[in-house]
């Protein structure tokens, strides 16, 4: 197992600074729920009074902030652990497993996820007179960095546009703009040029997980979405285990079992009917691999899904 932590810095020394107000705004709009759903597209947020079980989810490209508490997410054998001084970004779709590992009643984990603009980044980067320089210090999909203060005063100022909803159309657009911008010009702005820039290796892996996401429920020959890449079979591997940290099959065996979750769990679907909706042809072999993956088999697993989000 490895654990990636940011580099040694102001954060490390203290890692409440500037965190107490962003925590505030969350605890405002979670009051009595694990989960709050926003009319600011992409925008949720989140309150735990206790850690929690490791879940396994798949995560849109998003940045992760937490205003109160601690976090740990896996990505196959890689951990990242991050608190109030950082932020986890993720540039691609990944089936990744969390675990909220510091939260109690009286000082609840707070947190958000907000999905990242994809679209208006690369606009964004069109429109910049020359690319950073320096080169991602490692190409996975995954990263976590430290929060700087125009950072989240945009992410502050997005929350605080629930208090008007009606400003929400007109606003939201721009403070999302200034969160690419602030994204870009910072560290972890090589990796977002890796992944918008159509000869990187990065993007071609980024557009096939985007075929997959669309066809996960049919076979899978990983030779012709290496064709599809543009890249050889033995480069396309690497290239794609080096984002996702899995190989191909692996993601798409874990994108099945999280959409079967989630089809049992929203849509109130049996195991069976869950099973062959994401391309299973034997509910045996969908049972084992979802109690693999969740720790128990499909039927105990949504009871006790339904009671942890009761709590």
């Amino acid at each position: 197992m490895t654990y990636n932590k940011p580099s040694a810095g102001k954060s490390e020394r203290n890692p409440s600074a500037g965190s107490a107000a962003f925590a505030k705004r969350i605890a405002k709009w979670t009051a009595g729920k694990n989960q709050a759903d926003t009319p600011v597209p992409g925008l949720t947020l989140h309150r735990w009074p206790h850690p929690t079980e490791p879940t396994s989810y798949m995560l849109a490209p998003s940045i992760c902030l937490i205003g109160q508490g601690r976090k740990r997410l896996f990505l196959g054998d890689n951990a990242y652990v991050y608190d109030a001084s950082q932020f986890l970004i993720t540039s691609v779709d990944l089936p990744v497993v969390s675990q909220i590992i510091e939260a109690t009643k009286g000082a609840p984990y707070l947190g958000l996820t907000l999905e990242l603009d994809l679209k208006g980044i690369a606009r964004m980067m069109l429109e910049r007179e020359r690319p950073p320089q320096k080169q991602p210090v490692n190409r996975g999909g995954i990263a976590v960095s430290e929060v700087s203060p125009p950072l989240l005063n945009a992410i502050e100022r997005l929350i605080d546009l629930l208090e008007s909803p009606e400003d929400i159309p007109a606003l939201a657009p721009l403070l999302m703009q200034e969160i690419s911008y602030r994204l870009l010009i910072g560290e972890q702005g090589p990796r977002l040029y890796q992944l918008i820039s159509a000869e990187s290796h990065s993007y071609r892996i980024a557009r096939a997980i985007d075929w997959l996401k669309d066809n996960f429920d049919k076979p899978l020959r990983v030779g012709d979405l290496a064709y599809r890449a543009g890249l050889s079979s033995s480069a396309f591997h690497n290239h794609f285990r080096a984002l996702t940290a899995m190989s191909p099959l692996q993601y798409q065996k874990k994108m099945r079992l999280n959409e079967a979750r989630r089809l049992m769990f929203t849509e109130h679907l049996g195991a069976s009917d869950a099973a062959f909706e994401v391309g299973y042809e034997s509910p045996t072999q969908f049972s084992r691999e979802y109690s693999r993956m969740f720790g128990a088999p499909p039927a105990r697993d949504i009871q006790n899904l339904i009671q942890e989000t009761a709590r």
